[in-house]
């Protein structure tokens, strides 16, 4: 695909660049020939207008491309060269800019003739760091090949390009693969160990405490905690890929947020009890309704819920908060009213340097309490794709030794959407 854009760029680039020098040879012969001025000036007017519009072309194209002169000048470059690489990069030497050795050394061998085509993997240490294939190609290695029919003449002079480089920008899909890595890493890891408990325990009520009833009860009750453990990630594991699978693709129907919100409470009232935590709800009597999903929505509260349970101080309160505020205005210029969902617990706290990194796959806070509570890592991931599903966003705040807040923003119901209401 890179190579046959590589073909098309260089053809309309020379058909430029030809231009561009009977431009030069119209202007000579405007001085020496005075009765044909109009004649020559309409036909330069033409020429610069077809430049015009192949620059036109080549600032369309979302990757960098640039032009170098025999002597590695860069002559000519798009808009997204010029973003990069800076608005007075025409003119300067290609290696006072693009600093990679393994690159530099693609465009010498290119431009000297040793290779006819060069694919570099290029790494842009700007303020965002962005990793590029690069493709460096000889600018006229086309005119003595089968597109020569094309063009009257071979270009000289210094003026005139030698290498096109094209920079075609693979970071979203070298993070994509690091992820994918990451997470056979992480979900390897995460079944070998409850594994590993279970086949030491089965080894063991089969040979030494085969005849220990105590011993066998004990190990009976740590392999149902690992086997539940794995059960849990497994679950976790389908929810989230099914919420990914799903969230291009926005929810139509309209969510009552009070009974919702009411169900969530009945729900989780007794398990956080049990560690003397009472959760209290305060919300309008009405709130708008919102185009979303029920069951997500009841997925994404109770794992944030969950979490306030786990990681709150025993006897103390989870507040769940609702209401309206404007967030911005829409297209039309009407303010944009979003549903504010908080879920407040009195816990330790979480230190700031870890809050961004919460909703990463198999990501926890490296306190001593996140690694003494169960969990599999995937919670906070989940409510992440689901609120993404519904058009809204996420924020977490937390305070050492006051407790965390995660809020959720909801756009409320748009009229664009057929308003079938899920009431459970």
């Amino acid at each position: 695909m890179i190579s046959l854009l590589v073909v098309v760029i260089i053809l309309l680039l020379a058909s430029g660049f030809m231009l561009l020098r009977q431009s030069r040879e119209l202007e000579k012969l405007r001085a020496s020939a005075t009765d044909s001025t109009d004649h020559l000036q309409g036909a330069q007017q033409r020429l610069l207008t077809r430049l015009e519009i192949e620059q036109t072309i080549m600032d369309s194209l979302p990757d960098p491309l640039i032009l170098l002169s025999k002597d590695l000048r860069i002559i000519r470059a798009n808009r997204s060269a010029f973003d990069l690489l800076g608005a007075k990069l025409l003119n300067q030497e290609v290696s006072s800019l693009l600093r990679d050795k393994g690159l530099l050394d693609a465009i010498t061998d290119v431009q000297s003739g040793n290779d006819a085509s060069r694919t570099i993997e290029f790494i842009w240490n700007g303020p965002v760091v962005r990793t590029y294939m690069t493709e460096v190609t000889p600018f006229r290695r086309f005119w003595d090949g089968p597109f020569s029919n094309h063009v009257n003449e071979t270009p000289e002079g210094d003026d005139w390009p030698a290498v096109m480089i094209l920079m075609n920008d693979v970071t979203a899909i070298k993070r994509s693969e690091e992820t994918r890595i990451d997470f056979i890493a992480n979900i390897s890891h995460e079944l070998r160990t409850p594994l590993a408990s279970l086949i030491g325990f089965i080894e063991t009520i089969r040979g030494p405490a085969k005849d220990d009833r105590e011993s066998t009860d004990r190990f009976l009750g740590i392999m149902h905690d690992q086997a539940q453990r794995m059960s849990r990630l497994v679950s976790d594991l389908l929810s989230l890929s099914r919420v990914e699978v799903e969230e291009h693709r926005a929810p139509i129907e309209r969510v009552n947020l009070i009974k919702l919100l009411g169900n969530l409470w009945a729900a989780m009232e007794l398990r956080a009890a049990e560690k003397g935590i009472t959760i209290n709800v305060e919300a309008p009597r009405e709130l708008p309704e919102i185009n979303g999903d029920w069951d997500q929505l009841i997925q994404a509260l109770t794992n944030l819920v969950e979490n306030a349970v786990k990681y709150g101080q025993e006897n103390s309160e989870i507040t769940i908060t609702a209401g309206v505020q404007h967030d911005g205005v829409n297209a039309d210029g009407k303010a944009r009213e979003v549903v504010v969902i908080s879920v407040a617990d009195q816990g330790e706290g979480i230190p700031k340097e870890h809050l961004e990194k919460l909703t990463e796959r198999f990501y926890r806070a490296d306190t001593a309490k996140a690694r003494r509570i169960p969990g599999t890592g995937l919670g906070l991931a989940i409510v992440k794709h689901i609120v993404n599903r519904h058009r809204g966003r996420l924020g977490i705040t937390s305070e050492l030794g006051r407790g965390t807040t995660f809020t959720v923003y909801l756009p409320v119901a748009s009229d664009d959407f057929p308003a079938e209401t899920v009431a459970a």
